[in-house]
């Protein structure tokens, strides 16, 4: 094996929002489901640190990552092994972000979503402009609701030079052109995010060079389809790996759909494919 990217999501469940498009708004974890996050997390780490081959890794919690200590040890670590290509996280931004500091910016990046009425405008855009400062990369993205619109526009005006802000279109929202063209000023590749995308029998490389893999270790070609490969820690997946077709009807996921080979977005992302950073805008 040459290298695999390792979409990883434990069990941490927990986040400081309410945003009422999720459904893990403020939702709170025991000290057990902590403890039990942490330690899932550690195993993953080290387990990467002697793979023994090229890795990438985004971590995709369902709650928020950063404002726990192991979250961000985790990415400072692996950033600093030969073998990780790169070590990538989605994050709300609601921590502090001089934690960056200890990592090596050419392997750590970030893809930060900004949720107006969850936090003051002037504070995330004030994470945005630390980041470049200290040269770490980063993509900024949006939900794509109508109430979100100016934040949008405006947060497309502010951000750093050389910025890319992405606009996910809102889970269940039919866009007609005329929106879809608003939302397509913003970020030019927003018809890409538009509408799910017919997978069902197509080439994708989750499953061959990407999996996704859970607190246990059990993997899955990606988050959406329930099929087990086998476990990451007594190697058994390898086995299974391959390349195979789609087996759902959509794909509606950046994190999925990316993946589909027709799609060509590998050309598009290119070495950002986990931050979401298109090759045109590269960074730091």
């Amino acid at each position: 094996m040459d290298h695999l990217t390792i979409l990883y999501r434990g069990p941490l469940a927990s986040c400081d929002y309410d945003c009422p498009y999720c459904p893990f708004a403020k939702r709170r974890d025991t000290p057990e489901q902590l403890r039990a996050d942490r330690a899932a997390l550690e195993r993953f780490t080290e387990w990467v640190s002697r793979c023994g081959h090229r890795v990438s890794v985004l971590f995709t919690p369902w709650g928020e990552g950063l404002v726990r200590s192991w979250y961000r040890r985790a990415l400072t670590d692996l950033s600093h092994l030969p073998h990780v290509d790169r070590v990538a996280i989605q994050t709300n931004l609601s921590h502090r972000v001089s934690w960056t500091a200890g990592a090596d910016p050419t392997r750590l990046a970030l893809w930060a979503t900004y949720h107006p009425g969850q936090v003051p405008y002037e504070r995330f855009l004030g994470k945005c402009r630390d980041l470049a400062e200290r040269g770490v990369r980063f993509s900024v993205g949006i939900v794509g609701q109508p109430e979100h619109l100016d934040a949008a526009r405006r947060l497309r005006s502010d951000l750093p030079a050389g910025t890319y802000l992405w606009v996910n279109a809102a889970e269940g929202r039919t866009y007609d052109d005329a929106e879809a063209a608003s939302w397509t000023e913003i970020d030019p590749l927003f018809p890409v995010s538009r509408r799910p995308h017919a997978s069902r029998g197509l080439p994708c490389r989750t499953g061959d060079t990407v999996v996704s893999v859970d607190g246990d270790g059990t993997v899955r070609r990606c988050h959406f389809v329930p099929s087990v490969l086998g476990n990451l820690y007594d190697g058994s997946f390898r086995a299974a790996l391959a390349p195979r077709p789609c087996p759902l009807d959509t794909c509606d996921c950046h994190i999925g759909y990316v993946h589909l080979e027709p799609l060509g977005l590998y050309d598009t992302f290119a070495d950002g494919i986990l931050e979401r950073i298109p090759a045109l805008f590269d960074q730091p």
